[in-house]
């Protein structure tokens, strides 16, 4: 037996939740400002419930929030400050349109339609974002958004593949009960 598929469904969910945030420190240090929203919120929308998937967005979000101003120096100002509030908001949107389209398509159809949805919806709001606060929109070129896409993509890949091979060892399971992964 494995040490995840044992705990219960709480401590479960706090395992996984710390495995997302190690992988939030991991990529801030590796993308800075471009960290995989869409990819993460998308996996959160698929492991958790609403409750959790909310904490553990949140927990992701404010680990990149930590390293960006402790390792990678992001700016004490109040345009930074209020930019982190609205990564916080776009990213529970996010949850919010991933969750809302795995309710309702099931399958491999279900989870790419959830991480478009995640990515449109992250991609969206930035964009409102820069409008609203005067930054406008001229850095959303296809080159900048089509690497975002690819940033995400292969996050998102990456999750998925480690998802496969925890479920082919039997992490998250647990006989008579639902598996934390439930969709897909």
């Amino acid at each position: 037996m494995n040490a995840i598929a044992n705990l219960a469904p709480r401590s479960r969910v706090s395992a996984l939740s710390a495995l997302m945030v190690a992988a939030s420190v991991a990529l801030t240090l590796g993308f800075s400002c471009a960290l995989p929203l869409a990819a993460f919120a998308t996996m959160a929308a698929m492991l958790f419930g609403p409750a959790a998937a909310i904490g553990s967005i949140l927990s992701v979000w404010l680990a990149n929030q930590i390293v960006g101003f402790a390792c990678l120096g992001y700016p004490i100002d109040a345009s930074t400050f209020a930019w982190g509030a609205g990564l916080a908001l776009i990213l529970l949107l996010a949850v919010g349109a991933a969750a809302f389209v795995l309710a309702r398509v099931g399958g491999a159809v279900g989870v790419v339609a959830a991480f478009v949805a995640a990515f449109v919806t992250c991609q969206g709001a930035v964009s409102a974002g820069c409008l609203l606060t005067g930054d406008g929109v001229a850095h959303f070129t296809l080159a900048v958004v089509t690497r975002i896409f690819l940033i995400n993509a292969a996050t998102f890949g990456g999750f998925l593949a480690l998802r496969a091979l925890g479920a082919r060892a039997g992490l998250g399971t647990q006989s008579g009960r639902a598996c934390a992964l439930r969709h897909a």
